[in-house]
């Protein structure tokens, strides 16, 4: 059973920072594309950035020179660094997998993680 768990949230000052991590389990995911999406309250979920299998990044326009996606393909994990922390960056962040290698087949899907909250206080 593939798991996505996150942590790493919490409440910091703006212009502060924060690591956040997803730890996947239950599948190989070297050869996924993993992805950090967030949801403020009354707001539909975004693209955060995400990571392919070759390392390329993606970002959205306003983390953009602040937040610093990286993978650990051996550990199944990646990481969300988040620095210059701003108080619209509040929001619940999920990880995500577009799929994963079970050893024999590779299932394609969307796997979330349950989320962890990030407070920026002004």
């Amino acid at each position: 059973q593939v798991q996505v768990v996150e942590s790493g949230g919490g409440l910091v000052q703006a212009g502060g920072s924060l690591r956040l991590s997803c730890a996947a389990s239950g599948g190989t995911f070297k050869l996924s594309t993993m992805g950090w999406y967030r949801q403020a309250p009354g707001k539909q979920r975004e693209l955060v950035a995400t990571i392919s299998i070759g390392g390329s990044t993606n970002y959205a326009e306003s983390v953009k020179g602040r937040f610093t996606i990286s993978r650990d393909n051996a550990e199944n994990t990646v990481y969300l660094q988040m620095n210059s922390l701003k108080p619209e960056d509040t929001a619940v962040y999920y990880c995500n997998t577009d799929g994963y290698y079970s050893g024999v087949y590779y299932y394609r899907g969307d796997y979330w993680g349950q989320g962890t909250q990030v407070t920026v206080s002004s």
